[in-house]
């Protein structure tokens, strides 16, 4: 065997492991180190107040990984995730005001006019994003959580009007 094929072989094996470590990291890191569950109060806001409802949805069954679940509200400057949200981990989660209904992972939310609220605090538990001022929460027709790390479809909740 030459030094040049044992030196070809280590190059080789140091890209695949290499290669193969970082996408395991990666994967296992929202595990490793997960953000703390948050649970961030609700002040001075009513029922009253509530303009819209919205339910997060696993947008795709066959991906076990990508899946949420849980409430929305929205609120004329804030949108608040409910107790009961949940979504898998994952790196670089964003809230977005999607105008798009019917988002599914197909859907190319990146060329919608989406309003990005701030990236996810945590991966489940009451949380608050505003909405910045100017922009009509109404005036869009889905509350998404996007892994811009990856530009992937986490989980799509429809906002529904609330009845005056």
């Amino acid at each position: 065997m030459s030094v040049k094929s044992i030196f070809l072989g280590v190059a080789i094996g140091a890209v695949v492991g290499g290669g193969g470590g970082f996408v395991l990291g990666l994967a296992l890191f929202p595990f490793l180190f997960p953000p703390p569950e948050v649970n961030e109060a609700l002040i001075g806001k009513s029922d009253a107040d509530v303009l819209a409802r919205a339910t997060f949805i696993h947008a795709n069954p066959a991906d076990p990984v990508h899946y949420g679940r849980g409430a929305a509200t929205v609120y004329a400057d804030l949108v608040r995730l409910e107790a009961d949200f949940e979504v898998g981990p994952g790196p670089k989660f964003h809230v977005y005001l999607v105008p798009e209904a019917d988002i599914t992972a197909e859907t190319d939310v990146e060329a919608t006019m989406f309003v990005d609220l701030g990236r996810l605090k945590a991966f489940s538990g009451s949380q608050n994003y505003a909405v910045p001022p100017g922009v009509d929460p109404l005036a869009y027709r889905t509350v998404v959580v996007w892994c811009e790390q990856f530009n992937v479809l986490i989980s799509p909740a429809a906002i529904m009007p609330v009845e005056s």
